[in-house]
């Protein structure tokens, strides 16, 4: 099993499904100091709920951002992962793969093209586009990969986005993106 450890504490296990997240630089809420939640999974929660709401920067809401984005994440497919689910939100990203190389050099491939790409669209030259670390969950069964897959599907609609999965143009529910 890979682990490393940056802020976050990274494990992934070869031939497992990995619920993996990341944002838009700038882009995560401050968290108020006296929240207690009853597990890591329920302040994730919270905390990706809050992202969707009340972030200011959302530049993956510009759609040739999303877009390629998108393209960026459907070209790793069936080269360095199988896609099981995944959306694209205004400022951060789900997915559920089963890796076929390791999660760090799949961050890199698209993380890295993106953040070019994206700068140069919105005209941002020198600033960082995602945050530097991710977060990356081992699925541990079918039960939770199903659980996992609808969250993210349902991202947008919890997000107050849309009222149904299917229609978000960036998300495996949708395919037609």
């Amino acid at each position: 099993m890979a682990e490393y450890r940056r802020r976050l504490p990274h494990f992934q296990p070869e031939g497992e499904y990995l619920f993996v997240t990341w944002r838009l630089y700038g882009s995560l809420p401050v968290e108020p100091p006296d929240i207690i939640y009853a597990t890591p999974g329920h302040q994730f929660v919270a905390r990706d709920r809050d992202l969707a709401r009340n972030s200011e920067i959302q530049w993956l809401s510009d759609t040739r951002v999303a877009r390629q984005v998108v393209e960026s994440i459907r070209g790793g497919e069936g080269r360095l992962y199988e896609l099981h689910a995944w959306v694209v939100m205004p400022n951060h990203v789900h997915l559920l793969i089963l890796p076929s190389v390791p999660l760090a050099q799949i961050t890199h491939s698209i993380k890295g093209r993106t953040a070019r790409e994206a700068n140069l669209l919105l005209e941002r030259t020198g600033e960082p586009f995602w945050q530097n670390e991710s977060y990356d969950h081992w699925v541990r069964n079918a039960k939770e990969c199903r659980r996992i897959a609808t969250y993210i599907e349902e991202n947008p609609v919890s997000a107050g986005l849309v009222s149904a999965p299917e229609d978000w143009p960036w998300s495996s529910a949708t395919r037609a993106s």
